[in-house]
């Protein structure tokens, strides 16, 4: 049986959510998709600045599993780029943090209270 996915915490989702090479039409395009996540790793690290240590803490993540993640969140960046494909942001398993003590699924929306958070990460009580 496979470990469960543990989510990481994200302050906040893109305003945008696709970006295609100008003048193809969308459906002409290979997609590339990058988690919600994965952006967030990006965007504490080489946005924030901040040393992978701290960005994996701000996360609930391991410095090992940031540094997996912002690999492959660069390499998921280039080959769109290089390639012309489309990059759509997306999916992932995370829990948006809303300040203050206050946390919201990144699935379904719903509140997760901080007494949903376990050992090995948050539970949504309704996605699990």
């Amino acid at each position: 049986m496979p470990r469960p996915i543990k989510p990481k915490l994200v302050k906040e989702t893109p305003k945008a959510t696709l970006y295609k090479p100008r003048g193809i039409p969308a459906a002409q395009l290979e997609e590339t998709l990058l988690r919600i996540e994965e952006l967030e790793a990006l965007r504490l690290v080489d946005l924030e600045g901040m040393y992978q240590e701290d960005a994996a803490q701000s996360m609930g993540i391991s410095r090992q599993t940031l540094q997996r993640m912002v690999t492959e969140a660069r390499s998921k960046l280039v080959e769109a780029l290089y390639a012309g494909k489309a990059l759509r942001i997306e999916g992932g398993t995370y829990i948006l943090q809303e300040g203050s003590g206050k946390y919201r699924c990144g699935r379904c929306g719903q509140p997760v209270s901080g007494y949903g958070r376990r050992r090995r990460g948050w539970r949504c009580p309704t996605c699990d």
